[in-house]
């Protein structure tokens, strides 16, 4: 036995792990070590039957697991280190729904051959299991448990009955419902994949994302749904980024954040909506981190969404980052016009209502960003029909829709304007293009020069050899006057802006 310990009672227990942390922390990383070997505590160091045995206090169930996955080895060495070869790490972990009589459960740091999610049933002390009723999406902060104080908490400790928790789902949110494309066939077939064996595929975590109103968060919430209804996940929970924010933030304020870790930690599938919100939000990117890490250990299912790549979000620590690319990231696109389609025909036959197909290609040519805006457009087109009692007609989508639907902003070319300017001011087209100098030709040549320069990307000079070769001053003096005139003439004002209109929808 070394010299640094001649007898168990000449150093403390403090200073035994003090030195065990020096030559610790010189192997792990910053953060590693102030996540799971700052927390412990030491307690009590002696000798009993030949052995040293070190004793130090974990702050949960988890710690125990971690470290002995994690850090088994590195902890060995560094005792053998300090205390010799016949020295031992003794583990007690608070729990807190124990009876306050009984001790903490005590586990040797022993590296199991077979290891299981928690210790040996014999190792564990009694438990009451006088839990609360089943919570809500995460821990309720505000009420008293059954005996006055904090709620039991649901925290995942051999011997307590697991807690039912609300998944807080959307049922309209399934499979059934959701309707697949080119955009989304991949994230739709891995999504089906993981409702059926939730943890036991490569997906996890999987994170779908793409832009808003294109379906993410209904094909994660079909995973629960379906997990839910087949029964094969126990615990689920859907929940906002917002959502976890604020219910961490309560924790805090409510000095209760170990209960909201524990519930959270007792998911089986976690499913966490705009995951981009945790930007900047630096303590509860670190709770959610512990959060993940313990769930992924745990091989439970880790279901995320977010409107952008990972790599795009700002503010998300690199850590985080990291473990959002171990499983799947898949991307939804926009619909093609075949999907939009099918979407609004399925839609229809769910409301029990008989479109036309004119009606339906007219909608589904028109309205192309995103699924949201599409079903929006066909309920107000429903719902105008209805308070008319009109039947639904390519008419009345026309007319009901109309400032709702954005016309492609397609760039005119010189030859269209020269077009629609000799129509409107009914001078022959050619005219235009002529050297003939008569007033009402003259200023259509202007007016049509004037656009040329507003709508197009066309440089003076070839807008010019456009009207019979005429040079960049030209265009310039003809810009000015037109621009002059819409400021002190009124009628003619209204003219262009009537040309103005009528060329946003040309072509």
């Amino acid at each position: 036995m070394p010299a640094t310990l001649p007898s168990p009672m000449e150093r403390t227990a403090k200073d035994v792990w003090n030195e065990c942390l020096g030559l610790i922390r010189d192997n792990v990383n910053r953060q590693s070590f102030k996540t799971w070997f700052e927390p412990i505590e030491p307690l009590s160091v002696q000798r009993q039957n030949g052995e040293i045995k070190l004793t130090v206090q974990l702050p949960s169930q988890f710690y125990y697991e971690w470290l002995e996955e994690h850090y088994y080895t590195l902890i060995r060495r560094t005792l053998s280190k300090v205390l010799g070869t016949n020295s031992r790490l003794y583990y007690e972990i608070v729990l807190d729904n124990r009876n306050p009589e009984e001790g903490a459960m005590t586990l040797p740091a022993n590296k199991p051959q077979n290891r299981s999610p928690q210790p040996p049933p014999q190792s564990r002390p009694p438990i009451a299991e006088d839990l609360t009723p089943s919570l809500p999406i995460g821990p309720d902060l505000s009420t008293s448990g059954p005996t006055g104080g904090m709620p039991a908490s649901p925290y995942a400790v051999p011997g307590i009955k697991p807690q039912a928790v609300d998944p807080v789902l959307n049922n309209g949110y399934t499979f059934d419902r959701f309707i697949e494309g080119d955009g989304n066939r991949l994230a739709r077939s891995a999504a089906w994949a993981i409702a059926q064996q939730p943890g036991s595929t490569s997906f996890n975590p999987f994170l779908v994302y793409g832009g808003s109103g294109l379906g993410k968060t209904h094909l994660i919430q079909a995973i629960g749904n379906y997990a839910h209804t087949k029964g094969t996940a126990q615990n689920i929970c859907y929940v906002s980024s917002e959502e976890f924010t604020s219910q961490f933030i309560q924790s805090i304020q409510k000095h209760r954040t170990h209960e909201f870790s524990a519930f959270y930690r007792n998911i089986d599938v976690f499913i966490v909506d705009d995951v981009q919100f945790f930007g900047g939000k630096e303590k509860t990117q670190e709770e959610f981190f512990h959060v993940f890490n313990a769930l992924h250990q745990s091989g439970k299912q880790i279901v995320l969404s977010a409107d952008r790549p990972p790599r795009e979000i700002v503010g998300i620590e690199e850590r985080l980052l990291s473990r959002f690319q171990w499983g799947l990231q898949v991307d939804i696109k926009p619909p093609d016009l075949e999907t939009r389609i099918a979407i609004l025909r399925h839609k229809a036959e769910e409301d029990g209502v008989e479109l036309p197909d004119e009606v339906i290609e007219f909608v589904a040519g028109n309205f192309r960003s995103n699924i949201r805006e599409l079903e929006g457009s066909l309920i107000r087109l429903l719902a105008n029909a209805t308070l008319r009692q009109q039947d639904i007609t390519l008419d009345l989508a026309r007319e009901v829709l109309k400032d709702l639907i954005r016309r492609p902003q397609v760039e005119l070319t010189i030859g269209e304007i020269q077009r629609v300017v000799s129509e409107y001011l009914n001078v022959p087209e050619d005219l235009i293009r002529a050297r003939t100098r008569k007033r009402e030709v003259a200023q259509a040549r202007q007016i049509s020069m004037y656009f040329c320069k507003k709508l197009t990307k066309h440089s003076l000079k070839t807008i010019g050899l456009h009207f019979g070769g005429r040079d960049h001053s030209t265009v310039i003096h003809a810009i000015q006057t037109v621009e002059n005139m819409n400021e002190t003439d009124k009628d003619f004002a209204e003219r262009l802006t009537a040309l103005s209109q009528k060329l946003a929808y040309a072509g």
